[in-house]
């Protein structure tokens, strides 16, 4: 794959190749000697002649292939002009290269406002690695750990898309009741189009995620874009109830109807009627529960314990569960029965580490919520979380979800006796990754044949995350604790096994 530096000329640069000692090598040269690049993309508005004589000291000091390009701006900070012009090189540059090209901007040569289009380019259209340098930290990855696609992308351009999007699924033109699923990635987009879709019927939902994913909340978004909002939403815990309880739980009972039974009791499916019953959990109940709550679907009627006669009841029923209940169907945990009353209209929340441009998001209203529930608390400080903190929360994979990054977040502005929330207090205040059985990744039977290529990946995306934690995001140092040969070995991988 070709390594393609593209940059503008800068001021510094020029001085440089005049050997001026002051300046050093300047940021193009001193970036071309870290880094290995097929070839270098110079852009000047200098002019051909004051151009060229850099070109020919460049040459000296690396042997990748250099091709300059000329162009007259009006003023080094026009940006409509920068960004016509940086956004056809880069095309034209991909249109050579096809998809065999790595690209790399360099934010330090020319005007704050060429950097500026470097960081939206890279950010939006064209993927490209940033980097920055100095006399006193040599070359290194611009940290711009914020997603930035949607807040460059004009509200005018992205209209009409959402109308028609709108249109094709049938949707509402708004959908105030999903506002709190904060999101902007293209797989959780998806799962919100699909939930609106299937809201306003009365189909059963069964909503798949690990723990923390905010199952729950898609549900209660559910209920309050259907024509059941108004009445009640109960969620229940399934895995909490004890199976002598759970009858009861459910259906209710009769006074008497068992000793300590002193008065009459609703149980969850009356008291939810014509509205919304989440069972969370689901994969926890007992084959008994499983069995009548079966019959209860069919019948569309429950009976009391104690009682005679049967209670009709409307509820819309939406379970969720962190297993795999195709899995445990086939382990006979499950009954398929029941499996196939429920799985109707099947939602999959991703888990954070697969949600690229949400995490920042998160963090930010997270810690909004923070701050107001914590205004009226002895000695209150307003807390805000520093670039290389959110930073270091982006590169974490969060096991945990949504509930463990909300959790870090309160524990690190506990602990921090700042206004602002630094690198430390995050680090400390996240929790080890706990180990699973698939951690043990030697040791395996192999009676039955193993994937070794998903073991490999496994371990990989592993240390490679382990090391840039380490590493607090600085990949030049992440690539010394891993010990691959260089940065770009580094990058390769990240991007091979899906965490650049």
């Amino acid at each position: 794959m070709a390594q393609i530096l593209i940059c503008w000329l800068g001021a510094t640069d020029l001085k440089a190749s005049s050997e001026n000692e002051k300046v050093g090598l300047g940021p193009i040269a001193q970036a071309a000697k870290a880094r290995g690049y097929d070839e270098i993309v110079l852009i000047s508005n200098y002019g051909k002649d004051r151009s060229s004589k850099y070109i020919k000291w460049l040459h000296e000091k690396t042997p990748a292939k250099i091709t300059a390009h000329y162009e007259s701006l009006s003023s080094p900070t026009n940006f409509g002009e920068i960004y016509q012009t940086a956004s056809r090189l880069v095309s034209d540059k991909i249109t050579e290269y096809g998809s065999s090209v790595s690209l790399t901007f360099h934010l330090s040569p020319g005007t704050p406002a060429m950097a500026a289009v470097w960081i939206i380019l890279a950010k939006t259209r064209f993927p490209a690695e940033l980097i920055e340098s100095s006399l006193e930290h040599g070359v290194r990855t611009a940290s711009v750990p914020f997603d930035m696609s949607a807040e460059f992308i004009p509200d005018l351009l992205r209209g009409p898309d959402k109308r028609l999007e709108k249109l094709a699924a049938g949707l509402p033109p708004e959908a105030p009741e999903f506002e709190n699923i904060i999101h902007q990635s293209r797989i959780m987009s998806r799962v919100i189009t699909k939930t609106r879709h299937i809201a306003p019927r009365s189909v059963p939902v069964l909503i798949e995620g690990e723990t923390g994913t905010g199952k729950e909340l898609l549900a209660r978004a559910i209920h309050e874009a259907s024509p059941r909002k108004g009445n009640p939403f109960l969620a229940v815990n399934s895995g909490a109830i004890p199976s002598e309880l759970i009858e009861s739980e459910l259906f209710g009972h009769e006074k008497g109807a068992f000793t300590g039974a002193d008065k009459q009791k609703k149980g969850y499916f009356e008291a939810a009627n014509r509205g919304t019953l989440f069972l969370d959990e689901i994969g926890e109940l007992p084959m008994l529960a499983q069995t009548k709550i079966l019959r209860a679907l069919q019948e569309k009627e429950i009976t009391k314990l104690g009682a005679t006669q049967p209670i009709k009841f409307d509820v819309r029923i939406i379970a969720a569960t962190n297993r795999n209940l195709i899995d445990e169907v086939a382990a006979n945990h499950f009954r398929s029965d029941l499996f196939y009353r429920i799985v109707v209209a099947v939602l999959k929340l991703p888990p954070l580490r697969k949600r690229p441009g949400d995490i920042s998001l998160l963090i930010d209203r997270l810690l909004d919520q923070i701050n107001q529930e914590s205004v009226d608390e002895p000695g209150y400080k307003h807390k805000e979380i520093s670039a290389s903190a959110k930073n270091l929360m982006l590169q974490h994979s969060w096991p945990g979800n949504i509930r463990e990054l909300q959790n870090t977040l309160r524990r690190a502005a506990l602990w921090s006796f700042e206004n602002t929330i630094d690198v430390e207090d995050i680090r400390e205040a996240m929790l080890p990754v706990l180990k699973t059985e698939d951690d043990g990744l030697l040791g395996k039977p192999i009676n039955d044949g193993i994937n070794l290529l998903q073991l490999m990946e496994k371990l990989a995306q592993h240390y490679l995350k382990r090391a840039l934690d380490e590493a607090g995001g600085n990949k030049t140092k992440a690539t010394k604790l891993v010990g691959l040969p260089n940065y770009q070995t580094f990058s390769n991988w990240l991007k091979k096994y899906g965490l650049e």
